[in-house]
Protein backbone atom coordinates (compact mmCIF):
# COMPACT_ATOMS: atom_id res chain seq x y z
CA UNK A 1 0.00 0.00 0.00
CA UNK A 2 1.09 3.18 -1.05
CA UNK A 3 2.56 5.19 2.06
CA UNK A 4 4.00 8.54 2.79
CA UNK A 5 7.34 9.53 5.38
CA UNK A 6 7.84 12.23 7.02
CA UNK A 7 11.74 12.62 8.27
CA UNK A 8 13.84 15.61 9.86
CA UNK A 9 11.96 17.09 12.08
CA UNK A 10 13.11 17.85 15.62
CA UNK A 11 14.08 20.45 17.65
CA UNK A 12 15.35 24.07 16.70
CA UNK A 13 16.25 27.09 17.93
CA UNK A 14 14.36 30.36 17.03
CA UNK A 15 15.72 31.84 13.43
CA UNK A 16 17.35 28.04 12.56
CA UNK A 17 16.36 26.20 9.70
CA UNK A 18 15.64 22.26 8.92
CA UNK A 19 15.39 20.41 6.00
CA UNK A 20 12.10 18.20 6.06
CA UNK A 21 11.65 15.31 3.14
CA UNK A 22 8.67 13.08 2.95
CA UNK A 23 9.23 9.40 0.87
CA UNK A 24 6.43 8.20 -0.82
CA UNK A 25 6.30 4.08 -1.33
CA UNK A 26 3.38 3.89 -4.39
CA UNK A 27 3.40 4.45 -7.88
CA UNK A 28 2.83 7.90 -10.07
CA UNK A 29 4.70 10.57 -7.66
CA UNK A 30 4.94 12.70 -10.24
CA UNK A 31 1.43 12.97 -11.75
CA UNK A 32 0.51 14.33 -8.04
CA UNK A 33 0.24 17.76 -6.91
CA UNK A 34 2.07 17.05 -3.65
CA UNK A 35 1.64 19.44 0.01
CA UNK A 36 2.61 19.99 2.79
CA UNK A 37 0.62 20.56 6.03
CA UNK A 38 1.32 21.44 9.62
CA UNK A 39 -0.87 20.23 12.51
CA UNK A 40 -0.69 21.84 16.50
CA UNK A 41 -2.69 20.76 18.95
CA UNK A 42 -6.21 21.34 19.14
CA UNK A 43 -6.21 22.55 16.02
CA UNK A 44 -7.34 21.42 12.25
CA UNK A 45 -4.52 20.00 9.77
CA UNK A 46 -3.64 23.10 7.04
CA UNK A 47 -1.64 23.58 4.13
CA UNK A 48 1.64 24.93 4.13
CA UNK A 49 2.93 24.80 0.76
CA UNK A 50 2.12 22.81 -2.55
CA UNK A 51 4.14 21.90 -5.71
CA UNK A 52 1.99 20.86 -8.86
CA UNK A 53 3.11 18.24 -11.44
CA UNK A 54 5.33 20.50 -13.60
CA UNK A 55 6.51 21.77 -10.41
CA UNK A 56 4.97 25.73 -9.66
CA UNK A 57 4.94 25.92 -6.28
CA UNK A 58 2.40 28.00 -3.87
CA UNK A 59 3.33 28.93 -0.15
CA UNK A 60 1.00 30.18 1.96
CA UNK A 61 1.59 33.71 3.44
CA UNK A 62 2.43 32.86 6.74
CA UNK A 63 5.76 30.86 5.74
CA UNK A 64 6.16 32.74 1.80
CA UNK A 65 9.93 33.83 2.00
CA UNK A 66 11.10 31.38 4.64
CA UNK A 67 9.98 27.97 3.68
CA UNK A 68 10.12 26.57 0.26
CA UNK A 69 8.76 23.31 -1.60
CA UNK A 70 10.38 20.87 -3.95
CA UNK A 71 10.96 17.75 -5.21
CA UNK A 72 12.21 15.19 -6.99
CA UNK A 73 10.03 12.79 -8.67
CA UNK A 74 13.11 10.28 -9.54
CA UNK A 75 13.55 9.59 -6.08
CA UNK A 76 9.95 10.13 -5.17
CA UNK A 77 10.74 12.65 -2.25
CA UNK A 78 9.30 15.76 -1.31
CA UNK A 79 11.06 18.61 0.47
CA UNK A 80 10.40 21.55 2.48
CA UNK A 81 13.29 23.38 3.10
CA UNK A 82 12.55 25.45 6.46
CA UNK A 83 14.34 28.98 7.35
CA UNK A 84 13.99 31.64 10.02
CA UNK A 85 12.03 29.24 11.81
CA UNK A 86 10.16 31.37 15.19
CA UNK A 87 7.97 29.56 17.58
CA UNK A 88 4.53 29.94 16.20
CA UNK A 89 6.14 26.84 13.59
CA UNK A 90 6.22 24.38 16.09
CA UNK A 91 3.96 22.01 14.95
CA UNK A 92 3.73 18.33 13.49
CA UNK A 93 4.45 18.35 9.50
CA UNK A 94 2.90 16.09 7.29
CA UNK A 95 3.08 15.34 3.51
CA UNK A 96 0.68 14.21 1.24
CA UNK A 97 -1.58 14.56 -2.18
CA UNK A 98 -4.30 16.92 -1.81
CA UNK A 99 -7.77 14.89 -2.31
CA UNK A 100 -5.65 11.63 -2.12
CA UNK A 101 -7.23 8.57 -0.30
CA UNK A 102 -3.76 7.34 0.61
CA UNK A 103 -3.61 7.29 4.38
CA UNK A 104 -1.61 10.27 6.25
CA UNK A 105 1.88 9.29 7.52
CA UNK A 106 2.89 9.54 10.75
CA UNK A 107 4.54 13.06 10.41
CA UNK A 108 7.24 14.75 11.69
CA UNK A 109 7.24 16.86 14.39
CA UNK A 110 9.30 20.43 14.82
CA UNK A 111 9.62 22.60 17.81
CA UNK A 112 11.06 25.69 17.41
CA UNK A 113 12.13 27.08 21.17
CA UNK A 114 15.45 28.49 22.49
Amino acid sequence: QAQFVESGGGLVQPGGSLELSCAYSGSSFNMFTMAWYRQTPGNQREGVASISRGGSTNHKDFVRGRFTISKDNAKKMGYLQMNSLNAEDTAVFYCHFPTSLIPWGQGTHVTVSS
